[in-house]
């Protein structure tokens, strides 16, 4: 890809605005958009081009989409917030997009996505392993997210499935802090490094990787009770405690199609390092 090439990042939040300032920083000329208005000034500061903009059918200002979307390449980085209850709301959200995207010259998609689309099949999971949720759970929310944007004729989708995203503010410690009689002690978590997140996605864009999936996790998966433990630790937090002799459900994720295509050795391979 050359430098002079646009992109536009849906979403510069914890993952897309560094993204973002990175390109910025290696010569692309990069939009970015956003759904709090008070974040236009930050990404206008960093030589992002801002946009604000709603997918939301009430809110939906298809101006700005149009000219968000001339682009050639498209990252989509939208958090679907299946915890929070709100996973309901992004299909018919990227639904939207993606009639817009029809109208655009966007030619390039390459979507965030997370391990979370696999089932717990306790067992090492890879790429090819998502059968059993096309299978199984045909209506899993992330799956269906990844096939509004793959399978066009109108462009080509590489997908990223990260694990889980620690780094920067994000203290894994915080989430278990106090909490007892946790499940699955025993399981292996499936974590990434920040860094490791905005050095794959701009070597996919650098390197023209297209139309590809790939698992991208750490190579080292300790114990969540080992991990969650220490992760406590270091921030002077409570640790949890795990329910003893319990059955454990569990997937490890396996990232070798990645490093092999990439060309790609982790910044931070074992989670127990990351504090």
């Amino acid at each position: 890809m050359e430098n002079t090439a646009d992109i536009s990042i849906m979403g510069c939040g914890w993952l897309g605005l560094p993204l973002a300032e990175k390109l910025v920083q290696n010569g692309f000329r990069v939009k970015g958009s956003t759904t709090t208005a008070a974040k236009l000034d930050v990404l206008q500061e960093k030589q992002i081009k801002p946009y604000l903009i709603h997918l939301d059918e009430d809110y939906l200002d298809e101006e700005q989409l149009a000219s968000f979307l001339d682009t050639k390449v498209l990252v989509l980085n939208i958090p679907p917030r299946i915890r929070s209850g709100q996973g309901d709301q992004l299909l018919p959200k990227l639904l939207r997009l993606r009639k817009a995207m029809l109208e655009s010259p966007v030619s390039r998609v390459l979507f965030v996505s997370s391990t979370a689309v696999y089932l717990d099949l306790n067992r090492i999971v890879k790429e090819e392993d998502i059968h059993f949720t096309e299978e199984q759970e045909p209506d899993n929310i992330l799956l269906q997210a990844e096939r509004v944007f793959q399978d066009r004729e109108d462009w080509v989708t590489t997908i990223v499935r990260f694990g889980g995203l620690v780094g920067e503010n994000r203290q894994p410690g915080r989430f278990m802090a106090g909490k007892v009689n946790l499940p699955d002690g025993d399981a292996p978590v499936n974590l990434i490094h920040l860094d490791d997140c905005l050095a794959i996605l701009y070597r996919i864009l650098e390197q023209d990787l297209w139309g590809c999936t790939y698992n991208a996790c750490a190579d080292e998966h300790p114990l969540r009770k080992d991990f969650y433990t220490q992760a406590a630790r270091a921030i002077g937090a409570t640790p949890p405690t795990f329910l003893d002799m319990e059955a454990t459900r569990f997937k490890r994720i396996n990232s070798d199609r990645l490093k092999q295509d990439l060309a790609y050795n982790f910044l931070h391979p074992d989670p127990m390092l990351f504090f």
